[in-house]
């Protein structure tokens, strides 16, 4: 569930229209506490840890 699909509990309309000022203060409040990472971020990752371990057996041998 995202937070594209919550339901307000004072208009009943969706937090993410921000049909009313709690929806838009709750739309606010979830998008400047929210982590959203990229595809480009995880693959970066990815392909740090590689070359560690890469690096790693080629130091154990």
């Amino acid at each position: 569930m995202g937070s594209e699909d919550l339901v307000c509990a004072r208009c009943s309309g969706l937090v993410i229209e921000g049909r009313c000022p709690l929806c838009r203060a709750s739309r606010e409040y979830l998008r400047r506490n929210s982590v959203a990472i990229s595809p480009q971020l995880i693959i970066a990752i990815i392909a740090i840890i590689m070359v560690l371990a890469a690096l790693a057996v080629r130091q154990a041998t």
